[in-house]
């Protein structure tokens, strides 16, 4: 048994004191590898075994590739602006960057006791005013370009944080931090016009290596349609409503139709017997937002349209079951076609019109009976146009992102009211802008604290007096480009150099949370579009492939939680059975993309493999100059099954090969020293402490194993070891694949699903023949044949 505490200690004053993973960014003569982190927001909780799960599979392929002989880039920072610090501090009386910075040191600590190869000497740090300052100076070449606006509009209110919420932040009506209610209220606010990248951001999607669940989410939050805008005259008004609609074909199908309570229209229409109605409504709306705004409810405005192809009067009504955010706010009601649609018009007793039947043609059409719908589509829209009724457009779900706070702890934003009504931005070496010192952190009556800053917030500009803005940037605008600053931390002419960007850009694999598919994802990626059309970044998508690690839930199969009592804390393991148990447990559970719930058992059986490692290969006197006939193809093929699943992030199935070699070298009565240190060096990227010291031990060297060459295997000495393998799924064959002899059934399973030619079915059924073929049983039969080496 090896004494883990005093490896440990050893190990991370050596990699300190000789900076081992410091990266010269630099060196451009070996490959690069960026790889990246989410980085963790700065929360007083610290670190849990969710983190430790995704840093552990980026320290893998980190460590793998650098004895690969890559240049490689592990960074770490710390996300630290935002509502948690402010809440503490609110609730305390503290200062949050007091509060902060504490729980950056304690995360710094933890992070380095896990053995994680970061560079620390490229630490991004986001409410560091050497970062923030770029941050302002990015959104001001923003707001100089036209992207940045002071817009009135409805946005998502939360009293009890006392802040604007961006529509990711908000879950079923609710805050998604800390669970309060939201409303919808008109207020001034800073937006960037993130519609405007659309195209560009979808685009993208087709460049890049990521998940399709994740492309698509950002695909449907994007929301790009094909359809036609119309205008609908209004009755005893020299006004028009405008309706997108994918569907003109269904025109003689419209009966009604329907606003959003906040649609600009509605207190202009709504007639004089219905504006008592009208209030009450609202005021009701406000309490249901854009998640959970299903209601089919509503009121009638006494206002009528014109359907200009039958010149049809049609009832006006406001519902929220149209949103102020998408489409035009409006849309024409054609309820024998859409089922919201109906079951609105079955409530307040609406006409319901059949204009296509169950073969697609079009009835009770006039002079389009007959049609195809789809014809019928263009017929009508032809029409449209002739008559300037309307036009075929392109529309998009996604709004404009809401860039304003009401809160003090987050980035100043760099621009100036006038009194004159202009606004002005900051000169560039004005920046950074540093928050000033407050007494209360806490907004009031929708005003942010930083209202209360009297003597920074009024300043006097060329004579002329003016007021600063005092909402602040949300918690996305740092996480928007700290990828880029990584790479030149410390630069303080520019954001970060091109020559060094253009070398290290785009991320080579960025790992983290599918929970910020819609939010930090899709921000980021629109900010690394609009640096790249300026000329400034060398790559339109900043990151190359991502991976989302799946939960840990607790040990009840529970979501972690205090409440629970169920949180497994990385402190309390790394002390009772050392990092490098923690990481090989993480990395065993399973599938590193699935949810896992946690095992007490499972960490005392990783402490158990090191163990025997430990005495084999170092207590044993089995290691020699040897040569071992019995263990020489085991090994090159464990050489090639840990290498391929690590580069696949199959953790699992690498650690049973590394387990089947220990297991079959503890047979031997000798074990060649070259397969000794090569199953050190399989290792080291799962547990870095244990195995520099055992690799000191058996090659007697003082340096780290961390820059030493990673193992190669012999194709020739694996090939007269493979066989035909063939994988049946419902009976049908598959494919066929060139695997080891004795593979097991679970290894043969977990091929299937890292493959994915289950196409996410459920397995009912599996029947396995040792070295000739597995049959797996699902609900469906689609095969196609093909052959693979493995």
């Amino acid at each position: 048994m090896y004494n883990y505490k005093e490896i440990e200690k050893k190990w991370k004053k050596y990699w300190k004191e000789n900076e081992t993973f410091k990266t010269d960014i630099t060196n451009f003569d070996k490959p690069k590898y960026y790889i990246l982190d989410m980085f963790p927001y700065t929360s007083g909780a610290g670190l849990h075994v969710g983190h430790v799960e995704g840093y552990t599979a980026t320290d893998i392929l980190s460590r793998m590739k650098r004895m690969q002989g890559y240049n490689v880039l592990h960074p770490m920072g710390f996300d630290s602006f935002g509502l948690p610090s402010e809440q503490y501090a609110i609730n305390t009386g503290n200062s949050p960057e007091q509060f902060t910075l504490d729980n950056i040191k304690r995360f710094t600590e933890q992070l380095k006791n896990l053995g994680f190869d970061f560079d620390w000497s490229k630490t991004v740090i986001t409410c560091d005013k050497n970062y923030y300052k770029w941050t302002q100076w990015i959104f001001k070449k923003m707001y100089e370009d036209g992207y940045v606006e002071y817009a009135d509009m409805p946005v998502n209110w939360c009293e009890e944080l006392g802040t604007v919420l961006a529509n990711d932040e908000v879950i079923d009506g609710k805050s998604e931090r800390g669970g309060y209610p939201v409303i919808r209220k008109n207020m001034k606010q800073w937006v960037i016009k993130i519609p405007e990248y659309s195209e560009k951001l979808l685009d993208g999607l087709n460049e890049i290596e990521w998940p399709e669940s994740t492309k698509e989410m950002q695909k449907n939050w994007i929301g790009r349609s094909v359809g036609t805008s119309i205008r609908f005259k209004i009755e005893n008004y020299d006004l028009e409503l405008e309706i997108f609609t994918t569907r003109a074909d269904t025109l003689y199908g419209v009966t009604y139709c329907v606003i959003s309570p906040d649609h600009p229209l509605a207190d202009k229409i709504t007639t004089k017997e219905h504006k008592t109605e009208l209030k009450e409504y609202i005021n009701e709306s406000i309490k249901l937002t854009e998640q959970n705004g299903k209601s089919k409810e509503g009121i009638f405005t006494g206002s009528y349209a014109i359907n200009p192809i039958n010149n049809k009067k049609i009832p006006i009504w406001i519902s929220n079951y149209v949103l102020s955010s998408y489409g035009t706010g409006a849309i024409m009601a054609v309820p024998a076609h859409d089922a919201r649609d109906y079951e609105f018009a079955k409530r307040y007793n609406l006409e319901v019109i059949k204009v296509i039947d169950d073969d697609n043609k079009m009835i009770n059409s006039c002079e389009l009976n007959g049609l195809d719908c789809n014809i019928a589509k263009e017929t009508i829209n032809k029409w449209l146009e002739i008559h300037k009724y309307g036009s075929e457009k392109v529309n998009y779900k996604i709004r404009n992102w809401i860039f304003a706070r009401q809160r003090y702890w987050g980035e100043p934003v760099p621009l100036v009211h006038m009194e004159d009504g202009t606004i002005k931005a900051l000169k560039d070496e004005e920046l950074p802008l540093e928050l000033p010192a407050v007494d209360d952190y806490k907004s009031k009556n929708g005003q942010a604290p930083l209202e209360n800053a009297v003597e920074w917030k009024n300043i006097v500009i060329d004579g002329s007096k003016g007021k600063r803005e005092t909402c602040t940037m949300p918690g996305s605008a740092a996480s928007s480009w700290y990828y880029l600053r990584y790479v030149d931390p410390n630069n303080n002419n520019i954001f970060a150099d091109y020559e060094l960007l253009n070398h290290w850009m785009p991320v080579d694999l960025y790992l983290g949370g599918s929970e910020h598919t819609v939010g930090h994802l899709l921000y980021s990626r629109m900010w690394n579009h609009y640096l790249y059309d300026k000329g400034l970044v060398p790559t339109k998508e900043p990151f190359k492939k991502l991976y989302h690690p799946g939960m840990i839930l607790g040990s009840d199969n529970e979501k972690m939680s205090k409440s629970k009592g169920n949180v497994v804390n990385p402190d309390d393991i790394i002390e009772q059975y050392g990092a490098d148990s923690l990481r090989l447990y993480l990395m065993f559970m399973g599938p590193i993309n699935v949810t896992k719930a946690w095992n007490d058992s499972g960490v005392k059986n990783a402490k158990k493999f090191l163990d025997r490692a430990w005495s084999i290969l170092i207590e044993s006197n089995k290691i020699n100059d040897c040569e071992n006939k019995k263990l020489e193809k085991l090994y090159h093929e464990t050489i090639k099954k840990v290498t391929e699943d690590y580069e696949k992030l199959s953790f699992n199935t690498a650690i049973s090969s590394l387990m089947i070699f220990l297991k079959a070298c503890s047979k031997e009565e000798s074990i060649p020293k070259e397969y000794a240190v090569g199953f050190i060096k399989l290792l080291n990227p799962i547990a870095p402490f244990i195995t520099e010291e055992m690799y000191a031990k058996v090659t007697h060297k003082t340096i780290s194993i961390a820059h030493e060459k990673w193992p190669i295997y012999d194709k020739n000495i694996i090939a007269s070891n493979l066989i035909n393998f063939v994988i049946n799924i419902n009976n049908k064959k598959k494919t066929v694949i060139k695997c080891k002899q004795n593979i097991s059934q679970e290894e043969i399973l977990n091929y299937i699903y890292e493959n994915q030619l289950l196409n996410d079915l459920s397995i009912e059924d599996v029947f396995f023949v040792p070295n000739r073929m597995i049959n797996v049983l699902t609900n469906k039969n689609n095969i196609k044949v093909k052959v693979k080496e493995w």
